[in-house]
């Protein structure tokens, strides 16, 4: 008997043998996937560490927390404005906050502004957005 003959008789075997044992579970009714339960987050502490990037910076935990207020509740009048509808004048209200806010507070200060229903002016997107990942960089390489 060749070689390849064998192997591909071994193979065939075990893929029967695979699917016979399949249909014996399913006949006991042994159906069910296990699965573990998802890790729980407390965002009211530090980091985990068990993700690439902490949950606590993340966007999406805004959902999760009260807004934090950086002394700009003067910006809670834009509230429900477009982005691209604001003023050279009130640009520059959001960037005197920006730029005088911590650098480990401003994912903080844009989550912040997203529970407001506050849009972070176009002209100013590039700026923050650049910022931001650059500072998530930095963390992920500490």
């Amino acid at each position: 008997m060749s070689p390849i003959v064998l192997l591909v008789s071994i193979i065939v075997f075990f893929v029967v043998a695979l699917a016979i044992t399949n249909y014996i579970q399913r006949k006991r009714g042994n159906t069910v996937e296990r699965e573990l339960p998802p890790p729980s987050i407390d965002l009211s502490e530090g980091c985990c560490g068990a993700h690439e990037i902490c949950e606590k910076d993340s966007l999406i935990a805004a959902f999760e927390e009260k807004p934090e207020y950086f002394d700009d509740e003067e910006l809670d009048k834009y509230s429900f404005r477009d982005s691209s509808n604001y003023k050279e004048s009130e640009v520059e209200e959001f960037r005197d906050v920006f730029y005088t806010i911590l650098d480990h507070e401003k994912p903080r200060w844009v989550r912040s502004l997203q529970m407001r229903n506050i849009s972070v002016p176009n002209q100013l997107k590039d700026e923050v957005l650049m910022f931001v990942n650059e500072l998530r960089m930095q963390k992920m390489h500490a």
